[in-house]
């Protein structure tokens, strides 16, 4: 009998009436009223424990499928706008905070951060942080991740 869910189990859509679409709406409900405004430190310990999970169980074998994965999800649009041997920094357009109210010094996104976080630590076998460093609930035009230790 299982026990667990896996990525592969979350396809298997049985809705007939509804389908495989719920409105973005209810997934911000969830993280930004439901996760940060309930939970200790804004949600912060839960969100990166669950992204982490979630990137670590996607089908990616390199970082080319992880931003390719990224769009697949509609978790918003990845572009690699910096790397050198031990940095990277991407920056992500169509983030699902995008349109959303400017509050000056917050930054929402660290499940995504930690998801890309997860799959990193995934294929490459490393202790990768990914740290969000701007985002379109700052102000910023792109929510962007530095993600360190690559080596």
């Amino acid at each position: 009998m299982k026990e667990t869910f896996t990525y592969e189990d979350m396809k298997l859509i049985g809705r007939k009436k509804l389908g495989d679409q719920v409105p973005l709406e209810l997934f911000r409900t969830i993280r930004l009223i439901g996760m940060q405004q309930a939970l200790p430190m804004g949600g912060k310990g839960t969100t990166v424990t669950i992204g982490r999970k979630i990137g670590a169980s996607l089908p990616v074998s390199t970082v080319e499928d992880i931003l390719s994965m990224f769009e697949e999800l509609r978790i918003g649009i990845p572009k690699i706008v910096y790397q050198d041997e031990l940095t990277m920094r991407i920056a992500v357009d169509d983030c699902f905070c995008k349109g959303l109210p400017v509050l000056e010094g917050k930054m929402v996104c660290d499940l995504e951060g930690a998801i890309l976080e997860g799959a990193l630590r995934s294929i490459t076998n490393k202790n990768v942080t990914v740290r969000e460093v701007k985002c379109n609930v700052n102000g910023d035009e792109h929510c962007v991740y530095e993600i360190l230790n690559l080596r």
